[in-house]
């Protein structure tokens, strides 16, 4: 019971995974955890040099990669924070996007049209990875006070609501 509003949202926005899906989307390397902390950046002039953690390297879509660094870097509240602070930082996002594009000349065209689906699409599945992990009795991700991978799901759902709100 303490979870059913999350279930229910997540069962109420399944069909992105099937829309997703039917976008066959090329299959390319990807890295499948593009967090800041993954990227070597140059001292200099700032700008990435190398991705690191190679362990998660598969094949994947690049919508992947593109969701999880909008997932975590344009988050104002973070991973952890209050969902109630949750907001896309939307200046962030468009660095992104910019980037991504920029760097990524060989997209095609359906990629690009759905990169902020991408974003959608990890974002919810984070949401739904934390809520069975809240749901599994915390097995999985580490959590230093009850409730805490239930508020992550939280947390993941307003963002998606928030990325939701893009054209």
């Amino acid at each position: 019971r303490q979870a059913a509003r999350e279930i229910q949202f997540l069962f109420d926005h399944q069909s992105l995974f099937t829309q997703i899906a039917q976008c066959n989307l090329p299959r390319r390397v990807t890295h499948h955890d593009t967090k800041i902390n993954n990227i070597l950046f140059d001292q200099k002039t700032h700008k990435a040099r190398a991705i690191i953690d190679l362990d998660t390297l598969m094949p994947g879509t690049v919508l992947s990669d593109f969701g999880d660094m909008v997932r975590t870097f344009a988050n104002a509240a973070g991973e952890e924070g209050d969902p109630a602070d949750v907001r896309l930082l939307r200046p962030v996002y468009e660095a992104i996007r910019a980037g991504f594009l920029s760097e990524m000349k060989d997209l095609t065209a359906t990629e690009s049209a759905h990169l902020s689906d991408g974003a959608k699409w990890i974002t919810l599945m984070q949401a739904m990875r934390f809520l069975t992990d809240f749901l599994s009795g915390d097995v999985y991700y580490k959590t230093r006070f009850e409730g805490q991978n239930l508020r992550r799901a939280q947390n993941q759902i307003a963002l998606f609501n928030q990325i939701k709100l893009l054209k």
